[in-house]
């Protein structure tokens, strides 16, 4: 036998009761009337045959019925809210609501937006800068950039580039520092956004690949990628680029990486959304706009021998 539900509006009044533990807010946030929503909650009760609140002078608390109930009602709203909105998104084919991180928004992304907008007028593209991992249908994204080597399991991932770290600089300090033996008297910069990756593919790393024992310690350190790179650009130094991050100034000359050799970093930047939403005219655009901005700086990479890092430095 199925059990029969009580009625939505009497959850729906419950819910923001208990959320708020005051029946004149949650009326206030459901536009009805306090008495209104007690009569819900009224209801609500005897469907169970057992009261939620304790009615007090001027307060009100929930019932061990109700402390049962509560975050189950919670939980379902919830859902059936991130639901709908996904369903409203299905409708939406000029909104485009993407999430990168803050480096590779401001290095990748915003640099090239302005292609994408002339070839795309229609879609109109909203970015949210942020590593935190967000839920698609929580947080209303539509497509998810992220960095590493995570499992994207129930998701559609799409690796893009291979990632690597090469030495790179103004052209000014390229010629004062023409080979690896002269870099290691180079003003370095720290890029501490990748300390997270087993092999190392830090500075210690590279020169050791090189062929030399050389440990820097001393220079400027950040924990963002896209500041490490910008302080490249003012030429305060020579900086481990990541590729997606610097391919672009490498293409218009700003920045150089002389000496052909780079890091794998072994981690990638993955393009992320919804099993099934591949297709969708706005997420698919935005995708193939991405491979092909990606393939004409792939001559980049063509020119740089990329190796692994010395796994005992991990």
């Amino acid at each position: 036998m199925i059990e029969r539900l009580p009625p939505l509006t009497a959850l729906r009044a419950f819910e923001a009761a208990a959320r708020h533990m005051s029946f004149a807010k949650a009326a206030d946030e459901l536009s009805v009337t306090p008495a209104a929503l007690s009569f819900q909650i009224k209801s609500l009760e005897e469907h169970l045959g057992a009261p939620l609140f304790r009615r007090l002078n001027r307060a009100v608390e929930l019932t061990e019925a109700g402390v049962a109930l509560a975050p189950g009602a919670a939980d379902g709203f919830q859902t059936l809210s991130n639901a709908w909105r996904a369903a409203q998104r299905l409708q939406d084919n000029q909104t485009l609501t993407v999430t990168a991180g803050p480096a590779f928004t401001a290095k990748w992304l915003a640099p090239r937006l302005y292609e994408f907008a002339q070839a795309h007028p229609d879609i109109e593209l909203r970015f949210s800068a942020s590593l935190k991992i967000m839920d698609f249908g929580r947080d209303a994204i539509d497509v998810a950039i992220r960095f590493g080597r995570h499992d994207d399991a129930g998701l559609y991932s799409l690796p893009l580039a291979k990632e690597w770290v090469a030495p790179v600089m103004t052209p000014a300090l390229a010629a004062q520092f023409p080979d690896t033996e002269s870099l290691m008297s180079a003003p370095l910069i720290f890029d501490d956004s990748i300390s997270f990756l087993r092999p190392s593919c830090d500075w210690k790393a590279w020169f050791a690949t090189m062929g030399y024992d050389f440990d820097p310690q001393h220079g400027p350190h950040f924990s963002q990628a896209d500041h490490a790179v910008d302080a490249a650009l003012a030429g305060v130094g020579v900086v481990l680029g990541r590729r997606a991050l610097v391919v672009k100034d490498i293409d218009e000359g700003r920045l150089v990486a002389p000496y052909g050799a780079a890091l794998s970093t072994g981690a990638r930047f993955r393009f992320l959304c919804p099993e099934g939403t591949e297709n969708r005219p706005q997420v698919k655009a935005f995708r193939e706009w991405m491979l092909r901005e990606i393939s004409k700086t792939t001559y980049i990479t063509e020119a740089i021998q990329v190796v692994d890092p010395i796994e005992s430095l991990a």
